[in-house]
């Protein structure tokens, strides 16, 4: 008998259309699954059982009475914990939110729902997605199922474990600085960070509002670009979001599944190496690197030089917008309040609340971002990191207007052990450090899975980066790589991780 859970997602909604199996049965067997393992793996903070099977049922009853249903109509779900959902608990992985539940949906919740896709719960993540390891979360960490002692990455952690443990097929994450990437990268899945504007932002709790992206994580490429299609598209609640036609990635998927890359251009970044990079991961990507030129490519090597000072403009952007974000959590009109026992002024509760309530990673953040902003420095440190972003994405314009995508490995190394790098935040920040020029700049990045490192066994992954709005591009070049890796392999990278 065929185990749902090991499915993709476009298999999933093949069988469910043509009957073959019920959108009811392939929730319920992931429910199972997630019932078996997930005491081990942590990877969510909320199952919504009920939710789920209603939503499965009316996939099922659209069928029967000869309805239209979507490409991923009654496919599973695991939604990052940052997108409001109406009536089911959204809390960030922070204890300030404990038990909130939302009166709205995010558009993105919305469009999924619209699209029959079944959200099978929320998953676990650095809190308010500030973290590249799921340490970081109130609610305990989540292990990578490759090596339940390491960290699945961050700060999507959740959504990129229950993908690698069968959990679902299809999962959400948010991406600021890498969290859709680095996680995809160190569980051998596959994540995207599409353009800025691309995915609305409406009803996903802010953390840095000109960096945040929502996006797809998936196990396979197809997978990816068909909820890309889902969840992408202008949105006139979310100012910043794109009123444009959504690129056609589904069908650069496709295309590029042929494994022909003639005629494309891709560009090496010099930047992205050398001291911090593990061996094996620079062994495999330098694999990659021939594998792209196998299949018809031509490689260009070029410098990107101001990318050498993103990762400090990015740590002076980020937590500024997160000091005036996180300015609304004030305990006065939702989510925790500590010390309201008619003594205290506002101001004293909103101060105790926000003590009891925010991790130690958010108040560095918030503390980082409030000196930043702060009169007589504004200039020295926000204004300046600005202008060192505009450098970098004049970096970014000159390298695409050689070649068609940029390539490097996603992350530095591989999954480090949990605990690792707790009381160290540079050596945790470096995690990010091939992801975060993407964010600064807004484009689009991808990042798939390109092989084990010899060393320890464990996935490395394979960054793509395409101009703004051109995120076609990376599916097209990332399926092409994943077909021919695959056909290397033998199987799918998943099949080799250990069974939980």
């Amino acid at each position: 008998m065929t185990d749902l859970t090991r499915l993709t997602a476009a298999e999933t909604a093949a069988a469910i259309a043509s009957g073959e199996t019920s959108a009811v049965d392939v929730a319920q067997a992931h429910l199972d699954r997630i019932a078996a393992v997930d005491e081990k793996v942590n990877a969510f903070l909320h199952v919504d059982t009920e939710g789920a099977l209603a939503a499965a049922r009316a996939v099922d009853e659209r069928r029967a009475s000869g309805g239209e249903l979507g490409p991923l109509a009654g496919v599973p779900l695991a939604l990052k914990d940052v997108f409001t959902t109406e009536g089911v608990p959204t809390t960030c992985g922070s204890k300030i939110l404990e038990g909130w539940k939302p009166p709205y949906d995010a558009t993105l919740t919305r469009r999924l729902k619209e699209a029959g896709v079944v959200v099978l719960g929320k998953t676990n993540m650095d809190e308010f997605a500030m973290g590249s390891s799921t340490e970081n979360s109130a609610y305990g960490p989540t292990g990578n199922p490759w090596d339940l002692t390491r960290i699945p990455g961050g700060s999507g952690g959740g959504s990129s474990a229950a993908l690698a443990a069968f959990e679902a097929p299809l999962a959400i994450g948010t991406d600021t600085g890498g969290s859709i990437r680095q996680p995809a990268a160190v569980t051998g899945t596959v994540g995207v960070k599409p353009t800025y504007g691309a995915v609305s932002r409406y009803g996903l709790v802010a953390f840095s509002s000109s960096l945040d992206q929502g996006g797809p994580c998936a196990r396979t490429v197809l997978d990816a670009a068909l909820l890309h299609e889902a969840i992408a598209g202008h949105d006139p609640l979310d100012s910043t979001s794109i009123d444009a036609p959504v690129p056609a990635v589904v069908e650069a998927a496709r295309a590029g599944a042929t494994g022909d890359l003639r005629g494309v251009r891709v560009g090496v970044v010099k930047e992205f190496s050398g001291e911090g990079y593990q061996a094996g991961v620079m062994q495999r990507f330098t694999e990659s690197v021939e594998l792209l030129r196998e299949l018809g490519a031509e490689v260009v090597e070029l410098s990107c030089p101001s990318f050498t000072y993103a990762m400090p403009a990015y740590y002076l952007i980020a937590p500024s917008e997160a000091s005036s974000n996180l300015a609304r959590f004030d305990a006065m009109r939702y989510g925790l309040r500590v010390g309201d026992d008619g003594t205290r002024s506002a101001e004293e509760v909103t101060a105790l609340t926000r003590e009891a309530g925010f991790g130690a990673e958010v108040k560095r953040r918030i503390m980082l971002g409030t000196y930043a902003l702060s009169s007589g420095y504004y200039d020295a440190y926000y204004g300046q990191a600005q202008k060192v972003r505009t450098l970098i994405t004049r970096d970014f314009e000159a390298a695409f207007g050689r070649v068609d995508v940029l390539v490097s490995p996603t992350t530095p190394t591989t999954a480090f052990p949990i605990g690792e790098r707790a009381d160290d935040p540079l050596a945790m920040y470096l995690a990010d450090l091939c992801t975060i020029p993407s964010n600064l700049a807004g484009n689009a990045a991808m990042s798939l899975p390109c092989g084990l490192a010899p060393e320890d066994g464990l996935p490395v992954g394979l960054q793509i980066i395409a101009p703004a709005m051109a995120d076609d591009r990376l599916y097209r070049v990332g399926a092409a790589v994943e077909t021919a890796f695959t056909a290397r392999w033998g199987h799918p990278l998943l099949e080799e991780a250990p069974t939980l």
